[in-house]
């Protein structure tokens, strides 16, 4: 049956028109944007669990970056606990030469004496903006990372280091005097150097730990963090190729129901040839 009131072709191309017009609509803006979810409303569950993962990537980067600053304080201490030990290991060398009896122990105390002002010039340059580890004891904890758990429970992780006493160090060899000593003080000025020589080698030997267990938390955390972004892209990303062909498909699909929508528009008018 005919009508010229109720157009059932034109009201079916119409709805195809808008189909195609909003699919169409939603391929441009994946392509503009390049997400394939955007909202709530495009996937739930996708746009939650992706909304997590970047808060957690967010704050993997951030951690990252206050784990810098600490391990270049760490790497800075490290130094100084080096040099500290390089110097140590020459003032047990001069000690030990001045066992001798032929020996002008003045002077060798001349060069112990620079040797602890250098190593005083080291423990009070060996800090990174004001952040001292080598000139007292005591503990640091820093944040390494964040924790989730079953039930959304919420954590961080961390680890804890030792400050190095380089001061006590210096303390010790300052203490020590070959100028007067007798021949058998000599031996145990000699013993009194070498302990504070193998202080200094256990100090350099703890920052040197610390500093490659901060960079390999760094790295785990560089390559954690990429992967968070990666899962995070293959949740709510766009695939392009697929976007590109439905866009094409679908400005076909546009033209041809502009087509039938033109033809069932005319179809009252042919009533009229009925009339003649």
């Amino acid at each position: 049956m005919s009508s010229i009131l109720t157009n059932t072709s034109a009201m079916t191309a119409l709805q195809t028109l808008k189909s195609v017009n909003m699919g169409l609509n939603e391929t441009q803006n994946r392509i503009s944007t390049g997400l394939r979810i955007q909202s709530g409303a495009d996937n739930a569950a996708y746009f939650a669990i992706s909304q997590t993962m970047k808060g957690d990537s967010g704050m993997y980067k951030s951690i990252d970056e206050s784990l810098t600053m600490t391990k270049n304080s760490v790497s800075t201490a490290a130094l100084g606990a080096s040099t500290v030990n390089d110097l140590a290991q020459q003032f047990v060398e001069r000690v030990a030469f001045a066992q001798g009896d032929a020996v002008d122990r003045s002077q060798v105390q001349n060069e112990l004496n620079s040797l602890v002002d250098r190593i005083g010039t080291t423990i009070d340059q060996a800090s990174f903006n004001g952040n001292d580890l080598v000139s007292g004891g005591g503990s640091v904890t820093v944040v390494t990372g964040i924790k989730r758990a079953a039930g959304g429970s919420f954590s961080t992780t961390s680890i804890s280091f030792q400050k190095v006493d380089l001061t006590a160090i210096k303390t010790t060899l300052a203490g020590i005097d070959v100028s007067s000593a007798s021949t058998g003080a000599l031996a145990g000025l000699l013993s009194t150097a070498q302990g504070a020589l193998a202080d200094a080698v256990s100090a350099s030997t703890s920052l040197g730990v610390t500093e490659a267990a901060l960079q390999t938390q760094q790295d785990f955390l560089g390559k954690l963090t990429d992967k968070l972004d990666t899962g995070v892209g293959n949740m709510v990303d766009a695939n392009m190729e697929d976007e590109a062909a439905k866009m094409q498909a679908y400005q076909v699909q546009q033209q041809l129901a502009t087509q039938s929508l033109s033809i069932a528009n005319k179809a009252p008018q042919n009533l009229l040839s009925l009339f003649r």
